[in-house]
């Protein structure tokens, strides 16, 4: 007998958004932008996405939400999916017990953080994808969660049959109980945003308690923070190399650099490929979970750069020039932006794609070569990946030039061999937030590379991709004055996040600094006053992680700590605080200082933690120094270069050609200086020295200002 709650016919939604379809075999995903939830378009499971029709029908229907959400570079994501969402009777279980809601966390991250944290609260550990929630559908609040389940009980977790039913029994004969729970995780969540001001003096005790707590957390042996699963913490390392720029404190860079170093010796690097995986499952950095996500080469990309303009060390340039490749060889997409992310599996296996057995590689590789590349990546050693090698730098290279040439030209052919393999799919969604990232590592590695770039070209090359990427974004995803969310195959997602402001934001002060266009100053000052109008609390200070007139949600978090992704408030703070020393707005500045203002119990707390809020405390403490050239394009280039030789993060350099004549009043200011090829203005905070009109002028300047 059919089931009438799962009937087509009897719902009153189906001409709008459709029943599963049992003569094709889809569901209502199939129709969905996310690439995720294209992927269950098939499955037995009467899925819905989050949408106010799937809400309207479990508060009529008095039926529990099943929340299940992850992404599509997830390998437990796709275990689960194969083993219960692809399975008719455990989808039998989910459509007569619940309404079925999936959700893709890189398109709404807002879902994904509060169900998250819920986790937290509910279980006192973290989550983690799959996300596995169980809602009241009359408060959306979840009174049970949980990550992955197998199909029968192992791990020392339930079947995920058998958790169905015992959670759909408690939700039917314990109401009061769960309402007086949710309650109670109501009121938690609240707590988690600060609800204090600081109204005292701000000081730089943060900043030496967080580089005092990351050696305590440091792993002398390995590099990174802590022991198995390792994160590549870019927030974190990024943070000792500002630390050690303001302080001089040599340990600083020892941590971030040896950090740097062994990472890209190990497995977490793709030797053959370029570009990072997520993280390793060892302390050794040898293993990885073999996604690649956009965002951890992004932010990667950025900080070799940054760590070989702070000590010319030629691998970080290596490192920096093949994970831009990576990106612009796998990851760029026709229309000028970047996708975002390669799954871990291929071939039916997490990292098939990849590793290697020794027959394979001696097939392709003369002895010469192979002997060289079995002595650097460790094929002379036993298997490290079931069964088979997964590459890993063990030993330099042995001998002199030859051997160099002997293992470029094995590593040349390896990874020809590895593309005619069934690659990784690929999520070809377009995210805002994590092409910012992108456009300012390509903007960040071509200005500080430059020096070391071969000839130039990658630099141009990393200058018009980013460009692209940013002309993409403002065609594409800004629409009325409002950034949305992500994009894919012509389709725009949801309105967007604070992330996708700040980030952007972030961006746009950086590739300015690599080459001025007017209109790009134009969209971040439009973006800053988006960022004001419509996520600031304007009571308390800081920013939430929604619009003011986002989709109604249990809850509203004004995230501080930074995770995978830099803190949007962080990053938000210092942008403001850059962006209104170089416009003169006061308003940006105050926002900027009404953030630390809220954010400062948590900044106390935990300041390792809020690495990106530390930046902005850093530049709120000792505003950057201002260097703003004006001239002829071809003179200021070579300005533009003098300022840029030795490395500041707390430097920022706008190179203004004196053919741009509609400045905001602020720039209008700086005169390009009549007859003279270019003047150079540098400011400190709110004061500026006289023009400086000799290149030996602004050259003494730059001496002073990095004197100790």
């Amino acid at each position: 007998m059919n089931d009438p709650l799962n009937d087509p016919l009897n719902d009153p939604l189906n001409d709008k958004w459709g029943y599963r379809d049992y003569s094709h075999g889809m569901n209502r995903l199939s129709m969905e932008t996310s690439p995720y939830l294209r992927q269950h378009a098939d499955n037995p499971v009467d899925w819905y996405p989050w949408c106010a029709q799937a809400l309207e029908r479990a508060r009529r229907e008095g039926r529990p939400i099943l929340l299940s959400i992850g992404y599509s570079a997830c390998h437990w994501c796709h275990v689960m999916a194969h083993e219960s969402f692809a399975d008719p009777a455990t989808a039998e279980l989910m459509n007569a017990l619940f309404v079925n809601i999936k959700v893709d966390r890189e398109e709404r991250p807002d879902l994904d953080r509060i169900y998250q944290a819920a986790h937290q609260l509910l279980n006192r550990r973290g989550g983690g994808w799959p996300l596995t929630v169980f809602l009241d559908p009359h408060d959306l609040t979840a009174f049970f969660a949980g990550t992955y389940f197998p199909p029968e009980p192992r791990y020392g977790l339930p079947g995920f049959p058998e958790l169905l039913q015992r959670v759909a029994a408690f939700y039917r004969t314990h109401h009061d109980e769960i309402e007086s729970q949710n309650r109670r995780l109501q009121e938690a969540l609240a707590s988690l945003n600060p609800s204090g001001r600081h109204e005292g003096t701000f000081t730089a005790l943060p900043l030496d308690l967080a580089r005092q707590q990351l050696g305590r957390a440091f792993d002398a042996r390995h590099g990174g923070f802590g022991g198995a699963p390792k994160f590549p913490q870019p927030t974190q390392l990024e943070r000792l190399l500002r630390h050690r720029a303001r302080t001089h404190d040599p340990q600083a860079l020892h941590m971030a650099c040896f950090t740097l170093e062994r990472m890209a010796a190990g497995g977490l690097y793709d030797h053959l490929g370029g570009g990072f995986f997520r993280y390793a499952v060892d302390e050794r950095w040898e293993i990885p979970h073999f996604e690649k996500m956009l965002y951890d080469n992004a932010q990667l990309l950025a900080l070799y750069a940054q760590a070989w303009a702070a000590t010319g060390q030629a691998l970080f340039a290596t490192v920096a020039e093949e994970t831009a490749a990576w990106a612009l060889r796998e990851m760029h997409a026709p229309q000028g932006a970047f996708y975002a992310a390669l799954d871990a599996d291929s071939e039916g296996g997490e990292g098939a794609y990849y590793v290697w057995d020794r027959k394979t590689v001696q097939a392709v590789l003369s002895e010469p070569e192979y002997r060289v590349l079995a002595a650097v990546f460790g094929l002379d050693a036993p298997p490290n990946f079931e069964g088979r090698w997964h590459l890993r730098r063990t030993a330099g290279v042995p001998g002199d030039g030859a051997s160099e040439d002997l293992l470029k030209d094995a590593c040349t052919r390896l990874l020809k061999a590895r593309a005619a393999r069934t690659p990784p799919a690929r999520d070809e969604k377009i995210l805002t937030a994590w092409n910012a990232l992108m456009i300012r590592g390509l903007a960040m590695a071509a200005r500080l590379l430059a020096p070391h770039a071969r000839g130039g070209a990658m630099c141009a090359a990393w200058e018009a991709a980013a460009t692209r990427a940013l002309d993409f974004i403002r065609a594409e995803l800004w629409r009325d004055g409002r950034l949305r969310a992500c994009w894919t195959a012509g389709r725009v997602g949801p309105p967007a996040y604070l992330d996708d402001y700040a980030f952007l934001l972030d961006a746009l002060l950086e590739l300015l600094q690599l080459r001025w266009r007017s209109e790009d100053l134009a969209f971040a000052s439009a973006l800053a006053e988006a960022l004001l109008s419509h996520f600031m609390d304007t009571e308390k200070g800081g920013f939430y992680f929604t619009a003011h007139d986002h989709e109604r949600l249990i809850h509203r978090p004004k995230p501080y700590g930074d995770e995978a992704l830099p803190s949007g408030n962080g990053v938000a703070a210092r942008a403001l605080l850059r962006l209104g020393h170089l416009l003169g707005e006061t308003r940006y500045l105050q926002a900027a200082d009404a953030c630390l203002r809220n954010a400062w119990s948590a900044i106390q707390e935990l300041p390792y933690g809020h690495a990106s809020l530390l930046d902005a405390l850093e530049a709120l403490l000792t505003p950057p120094t201002l260097i703003i050239l004006r001239g002829q394009p071809e003179t200021l280039r070579d300005w533009q270069r003098e300022a840029l030789a030795s490395h500041d993060p707390h430097r920022l350099v706008f190179a203004i050609p004196d053919t741009v004549t509609s400045l905001p009043t602020a720039l209008g200011a700086y005169a390009p200086g009549g007859k003279r090829k270019a003047v150079a203005y540098f400011c400190r905070g709110t004061h500026c020295a006289p023009p400086l009109i000799r290149l030996e002028d602004l050259q003494a300047a730059l001496r002073e200002a990095a004197a100790p």
